[in-house]
């Protein structure tokens, strides 16, 4: 296995297909339609626009096992040191100690980028999730009760941080 940095060309339909799984059987992503292929170049775009990384881990036949990445978590300027994360395993190699391994690369990537707050919003239900994030340092740092509605049940959404050494001198403006 190794890691790569996942492009549009080579990985959109991939990635595309591990979002669509976790949407029609989880509550990993609050969506209820599997997207469409058309999505993928605006996303791309967007991760590309600002410098945020999409990682993958393939297997040694180069079929992408998952990613992880990280984006804007709030549009306004006094949040640029943070950024919110999102990671993802392709059902089969759930369990299999990759999602650690994805995890840790964004948040080496993000201190250096001069980060200082990483979060992730995660189902309340989902366990594997939260254990995985606090084996990696992050903390609770918040639950929004019934803030979602799918499967014909509320969700609760748990926010989880981990505060990063960096920026050494943060800056105003």
């Amino acid at each position: 296995m190794r890691f790569v940095s996942c492009t549009e060309e080579r990985h959109a339909a991939a990635i595309l297909a591990i979002f669509n799984e976790a949407i029609v059987n989880s509550t990993a992503l609050y969506d209820y339609k599997p997207r469409a292929f058309e999505t993928m170049g605006p996303w791309f775009a967007t991760k590309r626009s600002h410098g945020f990384p999409v990682i993958g881990i393939e297997d040694d036949a180069g079929s992408l096992l998952g990613f992880a990445s990280y984006g804007t978590f709030r549009a306004w300027p006094a949040y640029k040191y943070t950024v919110e994360h999102s990671i993802y395993i392709e059902t089969n190699h759930r369990g299999a100690g990759l999602g650690r391994r994805l995890l840790e690369q964004p948040v080496v990537g993000a201190s250096e980028r001069g980060v200082h707050t990483m979060i992730g919003g995660i189902d309340n239900e989902n366990s594997a999730s939260i254990a995985l994030h606090r084996r990696l340092d992050f903390e609770h740092a918040g639950t929004i009760r019934q803030a979602a509605f799918k499967f014909g049940r509320w969700c609760d959404l748990s926010f989880f941080q981990r505060i990063l050494a960096t920026p050494l001198q943060p800056v105003d403006g």
